[in-house]
């Protein structure tokens, strides 16, 4: 008897005792020990001051807690049993009763944290492996997380990969050639010729795979090789250079050194942007060579044009083209007639200077345009138009005038080259202000620049109403450089006391006059009147529009935006939609789309109107 309670004396210490101690252990377990101190305070405790370990839960050896064997981990899930896959659950080593136990298990941590239940130790003493599946819980929910923070960085990474712009690689590229560059000029370095041959030899390595790349996809594949390489290098020069003030000198220099050189090329490139406008390309100096040959091998019934008896009807409808530009007359004639929907009430006067009026009317006689009329007159021919008449034509044949056209490299000669165009020295630009003159018998005239192309019927603006007011044209006062004090000079009292400085500007290139108003308001007077004050040009600099916002001041009338659009000659990012709803589009400024420098993308609007077949345009090499 007394031996069988000894028994049970040494099994309650043995056994019993450790349990609850456990069991203590398990309740005041702080979550933010690791799962090995947790494993390792379970599986020791002290006795009688000798520390034992507890054959209860497996021995550990190694310096890490081993998985289990079999286990396979998911990365995609926050929760540790719930919403694991069958996929998942089925590859897992677990026993019944831990498949039972596991609805219960949602958080292991929470589990073990929470004070322990009375029967907390009836599963942990049961199931042999329980010290292995606790372990494998709390090491689970880690590598959990650490796996969803990994795949956030990876998206984190793909965003910014992303939204790293296509030319990062080029940039860098070029930012290591200039830092190498600077290390050049640094004393300290210049005395390392170690550095110094690495540093030229990485440069060119550098400019010869950077070349003329404009974005990392145009870079050869050893890009990357080069920039690393450079990077070291330059780290070696900045172990040596340790001089920041020396730097920022240089660069500083090389900074003020950078803008001089773009001012002197700003400057180069639009002086060469004005020559090139000014220049006549050779196919189209050829041009008018050929077809003046040919013309004068005609005998005089083969030089007339057909339907001469409709150029004083004025219930057709009249347009008035002045040019010396064969091609580009041909193309305004084209693209209006190919839009219009009865041609034969379409009448074209052009009137062009002698050089050029064999080989105008050769062309159209050579290719006429359907059934719509044309008529070519040679400006010499109008005797009325002298300078005892015309202010204008005194003062463009004045020699104050032509000096100041050919004294552009004089140290006062005006900065603004735009304003010695010699296209201001003729004058069929002038001519737009004597419709009334060279059209006695028409009512209603429409005035198209040279360098247009109609897009729609246009027949619709000669049944407008203008209101009483002479002019039809579109506004412009959406730019602010087509306002009034853009073109003239307001500190003369004779421009500030008659007209306001912030008067919408509008467009000449596509204009519908009421001839009948111009002659009853004796428009003609009124621009002579103002011709003659500017005879020293302290009105407004040369040119027609500025005398012709003053003599049609307040007696224009504002067209719809989409029967003209402009820019197409300088801007290259004229709105699209306004292009294709446009009635007339036009080729303003110096890229003029018969040229090289023509903007490419509205190339097209024009070439399409020209039969680059012909055989006038092969024999000259005119290509598209």
């Amino acid at each position: 008897m007394k031996v069988r309670h000894l028994v049970l004396g040494l099994l309650s210490v043995t056994v019993i005792a450790p349990i609850f101690l456990y069991t203590d252990r398990v309740a005041t377990f702080n979550p933010s020990s690791s799962g090995r101190d947790f494993l390792d305070d379970v599986a020791t405790f002290t006795l009688l001051g000798d520390t034992r370990r507890l054959n209860v839960l497996p021995q550990e050896t190694s310096t890490a807690i081993k998985e289990p064997a079999g286990i396979v981990y998911s990365d995609h899930s926050n929760n540790s049993f719930r919403k694991e896959t069958r996929e998942h659950k089925s590859t897992r080593v677990l026993s019944a009763t831990d498949e039972e136990r596991q609805p219960q298990l949602h958080n292991p941590i929470r589990q073990v944290t929470d004070p322990a239940p009375a029967n907390l130790t009836t599963p942990l003493d049961s199931h042999p492996n329980a010290s292995h599946h606790l372990g494998t819980k709390l090491e689970q929910q880690p590598t959990q997380l650490a796996g969803n923070i990994d795949q956030k960085e990876h998206s984190d990474n793909k965003t910014s990969r992303l939204a790293e712009p296509v030319d990062a690689q080029v940039r860098h590229l070029k930012d290591q050639l200039i830092r190498a560059k600077v290390y050049l000029s640094l004393p300290a370095i210049k005395s390392n010729q170690h550095v110094t041959r690495e540093l030229r030899l990485r440069i060119k390595e550098v400019s010869r795979a950077l070349g003329d790349a404009t974005k990392d996809s145009d870079l050869p594949k050893n890009a990357f090789d080069k920039l690393k390489a450079m990077e070291q290098s330059l780290e070696k020069g900045k172990q040596i250079q340790d001089d920041c003030a020396a730097v920022v000198k240089k660069l500083r220099a090389m900074l003020h050194s950078t803008e001089e050189q773009l001012r002197v090329h700003k400057k180069q490139t639009m002086f060469l942007t004005q020559l090139t406008a000014k220049t006549l390309p050779k196919g189209l100096h050829c041009l008018p060579l050929r077809l003046t040959t040919e013309y004068y091998t005609l005998n005089s019934s083969q030089q007339n044009f057909l339907n001469q008896e409709k150029l004083e009807d004025p219930r057709l409808y009249h347009y008035a083209l002045f040019s010396d530009n064969v091609l580009a007359a041909a193309v305004v004639v084209n693209s209006t007639v190919s839009h219009a929907k009865h041609p034969s009430n379409h009448v074209f006067h052009i009137v062009t200077d002698r050089l050029n009026y064999a080989a105008m009317r050769m062309w159209f006689l050579n290719n006429p345009p359907g059934k719509a009329t044309i008529q070519v007159q040679n400006i010499e021919e109008f005797t009325w138009l002298n300078s005892s008449y015309s202010p204008v034509l005194k003062q463009l044949g004045s020699p104050s005038m032509i000096d100041y056209y050919f004294r552009a490299h004089r140290a006062n000669s005006d900065s603004n080259l735009k304003f010695r165009n010699p296209k201001y020295l003729s004058i069929l630009n002038h001519l737009r202000f004597y419709l009334p003159e060279i059209f006695p018998k028409l009512n209603k005239v429409l005035f198209l620049d040279d360098d247009i192309v109609v897009r729609k019927d246009i027949s619709g603006l000669w049944s407008l109403d203008l209101k009483g007011n002479v002019n039809g044209a579109v506004e412009t006062c959406g730019e602010s450089f087509h306002r009034f004090d853009r073109y003239l000079n307001f500190s003369n009292p004779l421009i500030s006391k008659n007209f306001d400085p912030h008067a919408c500007g509008w467009a000449y290139g596509m204009n519908i006059f009421d001839l009948e108003e111009w002659r009853r308001q004796n428009i003609t007077e009124v621009y002579h009147r103002w011709q003659k004050l500017n005879h020293d040009r302290q009105l407004w600099k040369l040119g027609t529009l500025p005398p012709g916002l003053i003599t049609f001041w307040k007696r224009t009338y504002p067209l719809d935006r989409s029967w003209h659009v402009l820019g197409l000659g300088y801007n290259p990012n004229v709105n699209q939609r306004e292009v294709e709803r446009a009635a007339v589009i036009h080729y303003n400024g110096n890229l003029k789309p018969w040229l090289e420098i023509g903007i490419p993308k509205y190339k097209n609007y024009w070439a399409k109107y020209v039969d680059y077949d012909n055989m006038y345009l092969r024999d000259c090499n005119i290509n598209p």
